[in-house]
């Protein structure tokens, strides 16, 4: 992999990681345009690592609130009386709620970095997951703020989160979707996918660096600046979608994704573009 098409894919990740659209299939897709294998092991291995830029910028945006849970949920650990704060309750819901993606992620991983690398599996779930979105907006009750998050909202959470292992489908929106249906408003939805993003996507990163710097992996050099260049897009987009979702509905992105899963179907069904 050369510099300049690391670069861009450091761009595509740090855009894509936290709004619904699906990082994943957007990396899949331009992987692809450069002249690269999607399913190769190396690639797949690149593109989990370079998430971790993105995991660092929401680690930096939110530092001040994971120190306060990090240490709420440590001293609930001994002092009983604490237990019932919110920071002790938000360790152990980022806990549990980690837990179904990564005994998901470990069990699948070969089918994950191979079967579902084809870009018809990510043009079908860009169409197929938006009517969720929508449906999510329209019936969320979005009256519970993030003081009344429970541990079932977690474990509900985090097993939708398991379906964005599916390219195209999206992280952020299937978790933010599964908040909504909650009841949960749209900044705790946000902020609960937020802090499940950190665990699932260190691991994954981490479990990946062997394939993306090993022998026939794309290297450290252009790993560490896609990283990097992650990590700056990806701090900007936190921010602004954190505004975003304050006042807008994430159905505001169904449109491109519809338009972008259709563009790639016809693609695919001209033979204009091969779908590994």
């Amino acid at each position: 992999m050369d510099y300049w098409q690391a670069i861009i894919l450091g761009v595509v990740e740090g855009l894509t990681e936290f709004l619904p659209v699906s990082s994943t299939g957007h990396l899949t897709i331009a992987a692809k345009l450069l002249g690269l294998d999607p399913s190769d092991p190396g690639v797949t291995g690149f593109t989990a690592v370079i998430q971790v830029g993105a995991i660092l910028a929401v680690v930096v945006y939110f530092a001040k609130d994971i120190w306060r849970i990090v240490v709420g949920w440590s001293v609930g650990l001994v002092k009983p009386e604490l237990r019932g704060t919110l920071d002790h309750r938000m360790g152990w819901y980022v806990f549990v709620g980690s837990v179904p993606i990564g005994f998901v992620g470990f069990a699948l991983k070969g089918v994950i970095t191979n079967e579902l690398r084809s870009l018809w599996v990510v043009g079908i779930a860009l169409i197929a997951w938006s009517p969720v979105m929508l449906f999510a907006e329209r019936r969320g009750r979005r009256e519970r703020a993030e003081r009344d998050l429970t541990l079932t909202d977690a474990l509900v959470v985090g097993l939708v989160q398991c379906i964005a292992l599916v390219p195209g489908v999206s992280r952020s929106g299937a978790t933010i979707s599964a908040g909504l249906l909650r009841g949960l408003d749209r900044v705790a939805a946000t902020r609960l996918s937020f802090f499940l993003s950190i665990p699932a996507l260190l691991a994954a990163g981490l479990f990946e660096l062997k394939d993306a710097l090993g022998t026939g992996g794309v290297g450290f050099g252009p790993t560490a600046v896609a990283t990097l260049v992650s990590f700056v897009v990806a701090y900007a987009s936190v921010a602004w979608l954190l505004r975003f979702v304050a006042g807008n509905s994430i159905g505001r992105f169904v449109p491109y994704r519809v338009v972008l899963g259709v563009v790639l179907l016809v693609l695919l069904g001209t033979g204009v573009m091969t779908a590994t």
